[in-house]
């Protein structure tokens, strides 16, 4: 009884928020902030009402420089859990087909994201090119799931390699986002449905890499996150 009528504040949240999001984008269409605002919007009342503990760590989010934000990415939900850390100027990477959502695919278009056509290689190129100059020179941060789809909570997914082309492409650090795997933990029929960590990881250089250094700095992110995940999940373990 308490999912279902969770699920149906959820969904009333869902469209007020949209509606707000979509106000904020009209007000200010494509100003790089909106996308904070927008993430808050979504994930401080659902926090409230799902009731999940949410624990962060994220001070090299702090930062004053563009970079590109990677963290992994396990369901819908990752919209209110993350959206707490998502810090200021920062965009995202999104399918185009989210522009199709109602509220939410036009708010997201208005906060300056960027919605990529993945069967569309020549506009893809086009779409990761102005990404790479966003970087350079609009003192934006870019956010990516790396794994490019939802991993329900079932280990991370090999990373493609767009988000770290875009970096080395335009000199910029990355910083790793990670999230305890929560999707089978958190039980939204309990008043207290869980505990879900955040940490960011320190920032990894690009400066001076070429193409050539893709495969180990893929490599060296995945494997940084992956260790940060297994050890914040035997943390939550522990203290249940």
């Amino acid at each position: 009884m308490l999912f279902l009528l969770r699920m149906l504040a959820m969904g009333v949240h869902f469209i007020l928020a949209g509606i707000l999001g979509l106000l904020l984008g009209i007000c200010r269409p494509f100003n790089p902030d909106n996308s904070r605002l927008c993430a808050r919007i979504y994930s401080i009342p659902a926090q409230w009402l799902l009731r999940w503990k949410l624990k962060t760590d994220v001070h090299s989010l702090e930062h004053q420089y563009s970079c590109v934000i990677i963290a992994n990415h396990q369901s819908n939900y990752d919209l209110y859990v993350l959206g707490r850390v998502v810090p200021k100027r920062t965009v995202s990477i999104g399918k185009k087909s989210l522009k199709w959502v109602p509220f939410f695919g036009q708010l997201y278009w208005l906060a300056g994201n960027v919605l990529l056509d993945r069967g569309n290689a020549i506009r893809a190129k086009q779409a990761m090119l102005t990404t790479t100059d966003t970087l350079k020179h609009k003192d934006t941060s870019i956010w990516v799931f790396p794994e490019g789809t939802r991993n329900l909570g079932k280990g991370l997914l090999p990373f493609k390699k767009g988000a770290f082309q875009m970096a080395i492409a335009a000199g910029v650090p990355i910083i790793p986002v990670c999230v305890s795997t929560y999707v089978n933990h958190i039980q939204l029929n309990r008043w207290n449905s869980g505990e879900i960590m955040i940490r960011s990881l320190p920032a990894i250089p690009t400066a001076g890499l070429s193409q050539d250094d893709l495969p180990q700095l893929v490599e060296t992110c995945r494997t940084q996150m992956q260790q940060c995940i297994d050890a914040m999940d035997q943390q939550l373990s522990q203290s249940a």
